[in-house]
């Protein structure tokens, strides 16, 4: 799949950033003609993603560099295993490999954490989806690296989806206000989700036509309760558990009948995955 035009500028400041006017520590040691063949070896059990981010880090240095993908995003690595073989001029990979190791570390890491929580609510049937909490410039990477983790995309930006939270809220004069109003400007036709603390807030969303309510921060068993006011509904409309969801209580939210999990921590606390480059001159 082709790299979204935001991820090709931002692998090209990337670079730029790193490289400026020149990587002279290598251009200053390693002889020109120097021909060199790196691996980039998984140093800690993860799953990989943003290897094309890294491939076209490889190319854009230096279109001649042969690239082999050996772990595409979403596979699975053991200590030792090889994600990615680069042949060519030492000089170039050299060049390109800490923008190339910072993607994808830094991608593998979100695919990784996404995969624990996928598979902590593994049967219950709630989906494990992601948050607007990413990094300044990296979003469309990160929610890739959610997929590749297994997980489900939330909203993109505040322009697709309307999610009418306890400030809107606050602001429009309770959620029915805020739900007809949103109703009478929806042009775009966009989904609407409206978030809830209480029992009697559930009962509020469900009297308007919300397409999502989310249940804010509410313990499991009063979750359950809303979950089971939603079932009883003429209409039903789509569930989300947030707010502080963690490995240790997914599970919880997940088993009360939610059909999404939001967890923030897929992305703003995702540890970079342990990656390497390592290089060998060839005859």
């Amino acid at each position: 799949m082709p790299l979204p035009a935001e991820a090709l500028s931002l692998i090209q400041a990337a670079l730029d950033e790193d490289v400026g006017p020149g990587d002279f520590t290598t251009l200053w040691t390693v002889p020109a003609e120097r021909r060199a063949e790196a691996r980039i070896v998984a140093k800690a059990s993860g799953v990989v993603a943003g290897s094309e981010v890294a491939v076209e880090v490889f190319r854009r240095v230096d279109p001649s560099l042969r690239v082999e993908v050996h772990a595409p995003d979403g596979t699975a690595v053991e200590p030792g295993d090889v994600a990615m073989l680069v042949t060519g001029s030492a000089r170039s990979i050299l060049t390109a490999e800490r923008t190339a190791l910072n993607f994808m570390q830094r991608l593998s890491g979100v695919a990784t954490v996404t995969r624990r929580y996928v598979n902590a609510v593994e049967g219950t049937g709630a989906r494990v989806i992601d948050t607007r909490k990413t990094t300044p410039g990296m979003r469309a990477l990160e929610k890739a690296a959610v997929v590749a983790g297994g997980g489900t995309n939330h909203r993109h930006g505040l322009h697709d989806m309307v999610m009418i939270k306890d400030n809107h809220i606050a602001a429009a004069g309770g959620i029915t206000a805020a739900v007809d109003a949103v109703r009478a400007r929806n042009e775009r036709g966009l989904a609407v989700e409206v978030e809830t603390t209480s029992l009697d807030e559930v009962r509020e969303a469900l009297g308007t036509s919300a397409d999502r309510i989310m249940f804010d921060n509410m313990p499991p068993e009063l979750m359950r309760q809303a979950v089971e006011l939603v079932w009883s509904a003429e209409r039903r409309p789509e569930t989300e558990a947030s707010g502080g969801i963690t490995l240790d209580t997914i599970r919880a939210a997940a088993e009360t009948g939610v059909d999404f999990i939001s967890v923030g921590a897929l992305t703003h606390s995702a540890p970079s995955l342990d990656l390497s480059l390592q290089l060998r001159a060839l005859p």
